[in-house]
């Protein structure tokens, strides 16, 4: 039976295919900002803002009303696995490196690193006061981090990866899940923990307002519990394993992921099966529900983040929807606008459309690199000495940013047909000024 360190065991060989995969046209309505697959999502409670972490080891930060990617957080050394929002505005992201980072939104570097552990970080959970973070980690341990400032605790220590955590209603305990099979109630106080021998992986868990526990299983289950570990019902969610949990803001749905790309939506109160979101069948690593909406993000192996209705099942298209800059408008017709189109979210094209989560294009052809007025370039990108022109841009996009820009956080991105190659380059140069 699959689980999720077996399963992202799996995923390091696919990934390196992953990223070298041609950046095809796309959808409209589907821009691409991850360079791998979007392995966690979370939403402000104001429902304004959504943070994505992906294997391509960044963060994005997203304005969902204007679809615009407003930063790109960059901290972590390989995949980012959890994030959180926080009430205060402040975002948490935790990785396969261990570390967790607390960001302050417009400021490049993380605000602080409260905790790092000695394995992937799989799960974050925030505390019902807001005052506390708690994480989950395949090294086994559970921990307590105060957000606003302090040594972190370790609240439990397992005999193998943990895989999921949640607060109980009251916050006086965690949930925890992990690749033992079990569910566990701590208590934070040190009194005795409640042990829910399962049989298989827990994958992720949800904790409702009311104190219900949803968890997901490897077996494509999910098993709702009473706040004190009783099992109420249970519900065939997908045939493959769940690796994603959780529930609307007024706590009547249940949404679960499975593995293949369908997500089920559930009534919580009658544990059953409402309807079925399908998208392309391409892996959903992440979902979370946006507060003052009935809308459900979702995040796949394609590098997409999706919005759906959730009591409808309607596709509602990408977060990532920005309004088309001038520059798509007026050479719409051209072959390389809709190579383009994958680039847009992150970057602008017009005299006036100023830096996103990279920097604005315009006028590129010409400029020496890690030189855009008001950008914060890495110090790779500063000292490097290229000069933006059609035959480095069509160079970068050859090989991949990795390979020809060796220090940089950028998601890896390459266009093998010679046609879009060719394409895309004289869209830009034409875009931006340059002809």
């Amino acid at each position: 039976m699959f689980s999720i360190p077996r399963l992202l065991s799996c995923l390091t060989i696919a990934l390196a295919a992953c990223l070298a995969l041609l950046v095809a046209p796309a959808v409209a309505q589907e821009m691409r900002g991850h360079g791998g697959p979007v392995r966690a999502l979370a939403v402000a409670p104001d429902g304004s803002l959504a943070i994505s972490g992906s294997f391509d080891s960044s963060a994005i930060l997203w304005d969902i009303e204007q679809g615009l990617a407003v930063s790109v957080l960059r901290g972590h050394d390989s995949s980012v696995n959890a994030v959180a929002a926080l009430a205060d505005g402040r975002f948490v992201t935790a990785g396969e490196d261990g570390r967790v980072l607390l960001w302050r939104p417009g400021r490049a570097e993380p605000e602080a690193r409260p905790v790092t552990h000695e394995a992937p970080v799989a799960a974050l959970a925030i505390s019902p006061d807001r005052r506390s973070l708690a994480t989950a980690s395949w090294d086994g341990t559970a921990r307590i981090v105060p957000l606003a400032g302090g040594e972190a605790r370790v609240a439990t220590t397992q005999r193998g990866p943990l895989n999921a955590v949640g607060f109980t209603a009251d916050g006086r305990s965690i949930v925890t899940g992990g690749h033992d099979g079990a569910l566990r109630i701590v208590p934070l106080d040190g009194g005795t923990e409640r042990v829910v021998e399962l049989g298989l992986p827990v994958n992720a868990l949800a904790v409702a307002g009311d104190g219900e526990i949803a968890a997901g299983l490897a077996d494509g289950r999910v098993i709702v519990f009473s706040g004190n570990g009783v099992p109420r019902g249970e519900i065939r969610a997908a045939e493959t394993p769940i690796v994603a949990v959780g529930l609307s803001p007024d706590g009547t749905r249940i949404a679960a992921a499975g593995i293949r790309g369908s997500v089920a939506i559930i009534n919580r109160r009658s544990l059953a099966v409402e309807r079925v979101l399908v998208g392309p069948g391409l892996p959903v690593w992440s979902l979370a529900f946006r507060p003052g909406t009935e809308e459900l993000l979702t995040g796949g192996g394609d590098r997409l983040v999706r919005r759906w209705l959730a009591t409808t099942g309607e596709h509602l298209g990408a977060v990532i929807l920005a309004k088309p800059s001038d520059a798509l408008t007026r050479l719409a017709d051209h072959p390389g606008a809709e190579v383009f189109r994958a680039c847009s979210a992150c970057h602008t094209l017009d005299p006036d459309g100023g830096n996103r989560a990279g920097p604005t294009l315009y006028g590129v052809i010409g400029r020496r690199i890690g030189t855009a007025a008001g950008y914060d370039f890495s110090p790779a990108l500063r000292g490097m000495d290229i000069i933006w022109t059609k035959e480095t841009i069509a160079r970068l996009f050859e090989i991949g940013p990795t390979a020809y820009t060796p220090g940089t956080k950028m998601p890896e991105q390459r266009v093998t047909d010679p046609e879009d190659l060719k394409d895309l380059v004289d869209f830009i140069a034409k875009a931006t000024g340059a002809e």
